[in-house]
C-alpha cells in the first residue's frame, strides 16, 4: 500500500493516519453538520474539496511530502468525501426519525415510512 495509498516515506504510513484520520474525523462533522442545517446533499463536495486541500497542505507543511500531488489528494478525497456522506447520512437518518417519528422509522444509515 506504501506508495499507493500513502507516500512511500520514512512517516508515510503514519503521516496518512494521523492526518487523514484528523481529516476524516472533520469530514464526518463536516457532513454531520451539513444535514443538521438541512443543506442538500450536494455541499458536502465542495466542502470535501477545500477539506482534502486542507490535509494535503499539512502533509506538505509537517512531513514535506509533495504539496500538488494529485495522486495523493484523490487518495484524500475520496476518503473524506465517503466520511462527508457517511456522517450526512448518519444524521439526516437521525432527523427524519426524530423529527417526523409518527411517519419514518430508522433502519441503519436510512429511514422508511412506517
Amino acid at each position: 500500500m506504501a506508495g499507493v495509498v500513502w507516500a512511500d516515506s520514512e512517516y508515510g504510513f503514519l503521516a496518512f493516519f494521523v492526518l487523514d484520520g484528523l481529516g476524516a474525523a472533520a469530514a464526518f462533522a463536516t457532513g454531520r453538520a451539513l444535514a443538521g442545517g438541512w443543506s442538500p446533499l450536494w455541499r458536502i463536495g465542495p466542502a470535501t474539496v477545500a477539506l482534502a486541500a486542507a490535509v494535503r497542505f499539512l502533509h506538505y507543511a509537517l512531513f514535506q511530502e509533495e504539496l500538488l500531488s494529485l495522486h495523493y489528494y484523490l487518495v484524500a478525497f475520496a476518503l473524506l468525501l465517503a466520511m462527508a456522506w457517511l456522517g450526512y447520512a448518519s444524521m439526516r437518518a437521525r432527523q427524519m426519525a426524530t423529527q417526523y417519528s409518527w411517519a419514518f422509522e430508522r433502519i441503519g444509515l436510512r429511514w422508511r415510512a412506517r
